[in-house]
């Protein structure tokens, strides 16, 4: 064969390989396009069901959301400032335990509890306001905005917008939980104090019996106390006064030397809480001699 031949096959071939090599590549160029649109359309998806789920979880009455709504979009209309917020549900049972307490009184030791409920309920929706605020300036109005932009320029901006909602939900959470840890506190503590009244049932140590014996000679009477035995403490936490003390304001306790005293709590390293009487209040440990410790 001649070199003129050889040349002619030799371009063939180059011709041959260059055509193969670029349909490889433009194959490999759609299969690359392709993942991408259908990586765009699942991403925009999963934004738009991400917008719609977190709004429910956010505000799961949809009759409120609507009612909400309305109430926002008439407010711009008519230039009024501030919008209206959503009633958490945290915060309409609060109002109900609320309203029930105060009409079982100060004496009800069930109407406090209700009070004390109520009151952390209604904490509880104001810091479920400020996620319902958080997140929607940080979270859902951002992300609706990446919506807009290329795919391959927003996926640390997506991230990033995850951790924002996480983080409000954190915080959201440890604030719900300081609540209800200061809620359990004085709950424990009206059981402490209910289980004291329970308790408590003071009797005099001494009591008095009348003996009449008669002989031939005269008639004698003897009065004998009724408990000879060693003293018997009760078996709750208590002390007995060792002086008088005069409160000097209604949460401190007043009580007189030897006086039973039910202990609930010991507030710092100068002050109990008992009861006596059926009243509650604050009283100096060195004023009093503990028969019953309370328990550590």
């Amino acid at each position: 064969m001649s070199v003129s031949g050889l040349k002619k096959q030799f371009h063939k071939a180059s011709q041959f390989f260059s055509e193969k090599i670029s349909r490889v590549e433009r194959t490999k160029l759609d299969e690359e396009f392709l993942e991408l649109q259908r990586r765009t359309e699942v991403t925009n998806k999963a934004v738009e069901g991400l917008l719609t789920k977190c709004t429910e979880y956010l505000q799961p009455n949809p009759a409120y959301r609507m009612k909400l709504g309305m109430q926002n979009t008439m407010s711009k209309i008519t230039g009024q400032m501030g919008t209206t917020g959503y009633p958490q549900p945290e915060g309409l049972l609060g109002d109900s335990m609320l309203r029930y307490g105060a009409e079982l009184g100060e004496d009800s030791m069930f109407g406090q509890a209700l009070l004390d409920i109520g009151e952390a309920m209604k904490l509880m929706a104001e810091v479920k306001g400020y996620l319902d605020i958080s997140v929607k300036q940080n979270f859902i109005d951002p992300l609706q905005l990446l919506q807009e932009k290329d795919l391959k320029e927003i996926t640390v901006e997506q991230v990033s917008q995850l951790a924002v909602f996480i983080e409000a939900m954190l915080d959201y959470h440890r604030q719900s939980t300081d609540i209800l840890v200061e809620l359990d506190r004085k709950l424990q503590h009206r059981i402490r104090i209910s289980t004291a009244f329970s308790n408590y049932n003071y009797k005099p140590e001494t009591e008095f019996k009348t003996f009449k014996v008669d002989n031939q000679y005269s008639q004698i009477s003897f009065h004998s106390s009724a408990s000879s035995g060693p003293t018997i403490f009760p078996d709750h936490p208590c002390c007995r006064a060792l002086y008088d003390f005069v409160p000097e304001s209604g949460r401190e306790l007043g009580f007189k030397e030897g006086d039973i005293i039910t202990l609930t709590s010991q507030v710092d390293e100068n002050w109990y809480e008992g009861i006596f009487q059926g009243r509650s209040g604050f009283f100096p440990i060195n004023y009093v001699s503990v028969l019953v410790p309370l328990p550590y």
